[in-house]
């Protein structure tokens, strides 16, 4: 069965409202863990860049650098991260992760390691 097959069976099954135990269940199911394998494969998203995703927070929250001086520090040490001068210390990458709702895995990934570690 190809992909667009698949969603378009998933779609099929999910307008029956399948009850738990039953067949029709168990090939949503199967379809569904198929298809999520196969899109991790040939659709998966990279983590976003942690200061990018800041700056997309910053916007969609009408913030300013300086709201971001209690989580990172003083005037000067925002702009050395967000200008990519300073990585983030892991107090900092607590303070914005609860703060801003970022992923922790935005900030420390094998991507960000390896950068950091040059």
């Amino acid at each position: 069965m190809e992909y667009t097959e698949a969603m378009s069976r998933i779609d099929t099954i999910l307008e029956q409202n399948p009850e738990p135990g039953t067949d029709l269940f168990d090939e949503l199911e199967l379809l569904s863990t198929l298809v999520h394998a196969y899109e991790e494969i040939h659709y998966s998203i990279d983590t976003p860049d942690p200061i990018e995703a800041i700056k997309y927070v910053m916007e969609e929250k009408g913030l300013k650098n300086k709201d971001l001086e209690p989580f990172i520090g003083p005037k000067s040490r925002v702009s050395e991260i967000l200008n990519r001068k300073r990585y983030f210390t892991l107090e900092q990458i607590n303070k914005l992760h609860k703060a801003l709702n970022i992923p922790l895995e935005v900030f420390i990934n094998d991507k960000i390691l390896e950068a950091t570690s040059l």
